[in-house]
């Protein structure tokens, strides 16, 4: 076994986008993860997961579109593809231009047509595809030997995929072993399903009919915080660090007792009668690194936690939801706990989600009390319920807008995941809702995103996550999912929210056929 060519993860990309079974897409990762030796594992992990190394490069799909002519046959290598952009992305200063071009000529100068049209993928970011880590992580279990299950608990520990691909493919589960839940790095958050009501979400999250706790689903940002050392550290659910921009947060939770504690929770705007103020004045609190006093003025945040992960030493995931729910109850006081009921009366939950949902607030999330803290994954044991139609959709190509929104990039089309393609299904398009405002915004973000064009319509890479209400879902042979949602309308844009978070084709036919 020598260098991996660049071509076998070609080869496995287009496989992977070909077919529709995940178990052939499964099948195809595997086999090229396991021709990397142990010093490609990283990169070759990286371009099978549609994403480079290098986090800025300076380049974009329009510096790529003047290229030279493809080689005939494949000789790069995937070390020397990263190699190459190495250099690429260390270019800078007067007659950057100029040198960024010609080493991007003489690396696409020696890639075939094939690989040329892959590689601009990647810098473009077009191979990103919302169920692809999900695919790769079942990919680095079979490529390994290792157990799905060890290899999907080490990327919840550690956060990222390519270092549990790393350990897994070079040293197998003992590799996967040394990631332990560590105070101050973040790791995967626990995600909830949906039910249409109550009465269904208490049979998922509690078939038996066991109590459950319901908590009051908040209309804010999530928040993972870690206490270390006198240090407090705020992460996104995207596990992205805002420590700097939250204040209120660090303050809360340095005032703990605890000398180390992780807490899951919800940082949210309240107005003075404690009603969620709109959910952007939130997002722009946590997006927004500058002059965060006057900001904290303006805006205050408020703090509730849902969830301890660990408390002074004791690591507390595999705890069941009862146990932790007591010691977050103990650890933290009750103005700083997520208002919760425990029943297992499906009426007296209907009645705090009623509550819940007139005091301004989302719904409810329910939550089994025997379940573990299992991040990244969206299963039964916590299932939310909102009062109205919404799913979280990818946009997917936006077309420019005619009359009054001449110039501005207007209808978009909504795309659900489709976790068996790894790839989004269209559902339909919608302009309604869309504010003044969000049509400059989007026109902006969506140009950032753009992958190709045609007179009326631009592609964009499926990254941007829309909340988008709905009164219900038709049966349509338009869309090749054979549904279409009716009246869809844009409730906001969900920059807390990655692709891979977005709701599912299979849960938008479940609402369908059950409806």
């Amino acid at each position: 076994m020598g260098d991996m060519l660049l071509n076998e993860v070609v080869e496995a990309s287009r496989t992977v986008g070909a077919t529709r079974s995940r178990t052939a897409k499964v099948t195809a990762l595997a086999a090229a993860l396991g021709e990397a030796e142990p010093a490609q594992v990283e990169t070759a992990t990286a371009y099978l997961s549609g994403v480079l190394r290098q986090r800025r490069t300076g380049l974009g799909w329009r510096s790529l579109t003047d290229l030279p002519p493809p080689a005939e046959s494949s000789t790069l290598t995937v070390a020397e593809v990263h190699d190459a952009f190495e250099r690429i992305a260390a270019v800078s200063g007067s007659g950057s231009r100029t040198a960024r071009t010609a080493l991007v000529d003489e690396l696409f100068g020696r890639a075939t047509a094939e690989e040329q049209a892959y590689l601009r993928k990647l810098v473009t970011g077009e191979l990103r595809q919302g169920a692809l880590d999900g695919l790769m992580l079942e990919a680095i279990a079979v490529a390994s030997g290792v157990p799905a299950a060890a290899v999907r608990r080490a990327s919840m520990l550690c956060g990222a995929t390519i270092p549990v691909a790393v350990a897994a493919l070079t040293e197998g589960e003992p590799g996967l072993a040394r990631f332990g839940l560590e105070v101050g790095r973040p790791l995967r958050p626990m995600l909830a399903s949906s039910a249409p009501d109550i009465a269904d979400a208490f049979e998922k999250a509690a078939p038996g009919g066991d109590e459950v706790a319901v908590d009051c689903k908040l209309d804010g940002i999530r928040v993972q915080v870690h206490k270390c050392d006198g240090r407090v550290t705020v992460f996104t659910r995207t596990l992205d660090e805002i420590t700097d921009r939250l204040p209120e947060v660090v303050e809360a939770v340095a005032a703990l007792p605890a000398e180390t504690i992780v807490l899951d929770g919800e940082a949210i705007a309240l107005d003075p009668e404690g009603r969620p103020r709109p959910f952007q004045e939130t997002a722009a609190r946590t997006m927004s690194k500058v002059d965060v006093a006057a900001l904290r003025t303006k805006v205050p945040l408020t703090t509730y936690f849902f969830d301890v992960l660990h408390v002074d030493g004791e690591d507390l995931i595999d705890a069941p939801g009862t146990e932790r729910f007591a010691r977050l109850a103990a650890a933290l006081p009750g103005d700083l706990v997520v208002p919760r009921l425990l029943t297992g009366d499906a009426a007296a939950a209907q009645a705090f989600f009623a509550d819940t949902v007139s005091s301004g607030h989302e719904g409810v999330v329910v939550k089994n009390l025997a379940a573990p803290y299992e991040a990244g994954r969206r299963g039964a044991a916590w299932v939310k319920v909102k009062p109205r139609h919404t799913l979280d959709l990818v946009v997917l190509a936006v077309e420019w807008g005619s009359g009054r929104r001449q110039g501005w990039l207007s209808n978009i089309h909504l795309g659900a995941r489709d976790p068996e393609s790894g790839g989004f299904v269209m559902l339909g398009k919608t302009f309604k809702g869309m504010t003044d405002e969000m049509l400059r915004w989007q026109t902006e973000r969506f140009l950032e995103l753009e992958t190709s064009r045609t007179s009326y319509v631009v592609t964009v890479r499926p990254e941007q996550v829309v909340e988008i209400a709905f009164d219900g879902i038709q049966t349509s042979s338009r869309y090749p999912a054979g549904m279409a949602l009716r009246f869809a309308r844009v409730l906001r844009y969900r920059d807390d929210k990655t692709a891979a978070e977005a709701d599912t084709v299979d849960m938008v036919r479940a609402l369908h056929t059950g409806g």
